[in-house]
């Protein structure tokens, strides 16, 4: 019994004994004098049992019955969902159609000793910017390093959020935070939703040249500027504004984000079995719908500001690496060491001699030209030379160098996947 069943048990006994009338315990019990002289009956005919409420010992109807207490215990004690945090279990759980109230999924498992694994830090004071009111006006992109799969190694997840709506637009898995991963990010964005307003980055070199903090003012009046990177380069075709962060808690709206999937996504691919970059970056082509649903909000503004593409622009002539070269009179250009020959096609007489021409590069296509607004496809050139007495002696053929089936230049020969090989290791592509 309790400490006020106590009491009123105490007041009660004494108002049997004659020590208190009827009037004076029922002023000291807050009751009706109707209810003290029936608590006195059922004292005297049960004893101390009549004070406790009779529903205090039956299970209330709407209590959650005990088989599912045991699914919930089972699962939450079995891998992989001992390590997902409260709330997501309680998301895995509708999943299987377990539907339960936040609330009393936390007293379930705490009361049978389970800790959330996401513990919260102290709470740090500082003003909240206010969101955008419509979606497409500014979306928050970052990359983090983590080790999303079991194991050590880590890769970098690149990634877009919508300020205003605060859903995930694009993700894309890459091994280090890079160009590739941005564009491949930007290009989901752009299938999906269409061409975002503005972009809100840190300033990373892939994103903001290192001298442009040389350049100064008196520069700028004179109109030198620094010059744009891969990235923005890409941008200014796309016309996307881009804004730069001085500080992670600028950007919050997706650091915090990096948090919550740290958290989430490892447990989502240990379910699916997914174990490899490719799987994991199809896998993550749905997901965002999957988060969103859970957490995106409405926009002030119904009205979206995403734009559509316009007519006759690739966004794979945009997200590629561009490097000038110029062209001699047989049409040739020599690139990363190796001579490349624009082919022959319908409009290639459009290429005058000594054109200064535009090398584009991306694992999407391998290497093209570009002259003006014209695309033409390359071969590679060899010179011929002189046969020596080396090549006169017969050798035994060399093995072919061929590129493993899951790689993604295997369909391009020797010379361009070593241009691929080594725009990737500078973080071009």
């Amino acid at each position: 019994m309790s400490q006020k069943q106590l009491n009123r048990l105490d007041v009660v006994n004494k108002a049997i004994a004659g020590f208190l009338s009827v009037s004076e315990a029922a002023l000291a019990l807050g009751l009706s004098e109707r209810q003290i002289k029936r608590l006195k009956k059922e004292v005297k005919d049960s004893g101390a049992a009549a004070i406790i409420h009779k529903n205090s010992i039956k299970k209330p109807s709407n209590a959650i019955n005990d088989e599912i207490i045991k699914k919930i215990l089972f699962l939450k004690s079995s891998h992989p969902y001992i390590e997902a945090n409260f709330s997501h279990f309680k998301d895995l759980l509708a999943e299987k159609g377990i539907q339960i109230s936040y609330s009393a999924l936390y007293r379930i498992l705490t009361s049978y000793g389970f800790k959330s694994p996401k513990t919260r830090r102290r709470f740090k004071p500082h003003r909240r910017r206010s969101r955008k009111k419509q979606a497409g006006l500014l979306l928050q992109i970052d990359a983090t390093p983590f080790s999303w799969f079991s194991g050590k190694a880590k890769y970098a997840l690149h990634g877009a959020i919508d300020d205003a709506t605060g859903q995930i637009t694009a993700l894309y898995l890459c091994k280090n935070e890079c160009l590739l991963g941005y564009f491949e990010m930007l290009r989901r964005v752009v299938d999906k939703f269409g061409l975002p307003q503005s972009l809100y980055s840190d300033r990373h070199s892939i994103f903001r040249s290192p001298t442009a903090d040389k350049v100064s003012i008196e520069d700028q009046l004179a109109g030198i500027s620094s010059n744009d990177t891969q990235f923005g380069r890409a941008l200014r075709e796309l016309n996307i504004n881009i804004i730069y962060a001085r500080s992670p808690q600028a950007k919050g709206r997706i650091e915090r984000l990096w948090g919550t999937l740290q958290s989430r996504l490892p447990i989502e691919f240990k379910l699916r079995n997914i174990d490899s970059v490719d799987k994991a970056n199809e896998f993550l082509l749905e997901y965002p719908d999957m988060f969103n649903t859970r957490f995106a909000v409405a926009p002030q503004d119904v009205q979206s500001c995403f734009r559509p593409l316009p007519d006759g622009l690739n966004t794979d002539y945009c997200l590629c690496s561009k490097e000038s070269r110029i062209l001699d009179y047989g049409g040739v250009f020599s690139y990363y060491n190796k001579s490349f020959q624009v082919s022959e096609s319908n409009i290639s007489n459009l290429l005058p001699p000594k054109a200064k021409i535009l090398v584009l590069t991306s694992p999407t296509f391998g290497i093209k030209a570009q002259y003006k607004n014209y695309i033409f496809d390359v071969v590679r050139h060899v010179k011929p030379r002189k046969a020596s007495a080396k090549d006169i002696v017969s050798k035994q053929p060399r093995k072919p160098n061929i590129p493993s089936p899951d790689h993604p230049w295997r369909h391009y020969d020797k010379d361009v996947q070593a241009i691929l090989a080594k725009l990737s290791q500078e973080g071009y592509v």
